[in-house]
C-alpha cells in the first residue's frame, strides 16, 4: 500500500495493485487513510533544518 501511495511501483505492480482495489473494501478504506501521506511527506521538505544548538525532541510524553 505504501509503495503504491508513494509512486515506486512499477506499472505492472501498479495494474496488479489497482485491480486488487477493484475488489477490496478493506484496502480501498486504507488507501483513503494513507491518500494524505505524500503530501505531507513534502511540507516536510519546506522545514527548516534543526541545528545543533536545538534542544533534542524528547521521546517521551
Amino acid at each position: 500500500m505504501a509503495a503504491y501511495v508513494l509512486g515506486v511501483l512499477d506499472d505492472e505492480e501498479i495494474e496488479e495493485f489497482e485491480r486488487h482495489l477493484d475488489t477490496c473494501a478493506r484496502c480501498q478504506a486504507e488507501l483513503q487513510d494513507m491518500a494524505e501521506i505524500p503530501g505531507r511527506l513534502d511540507e516536510l521538505k519546506d522545514l527548516p533544518a534543526a541545528s545543533e544548538d536545538d534542544p533534542p525532541m524528547s521521546m517521551s510524553r
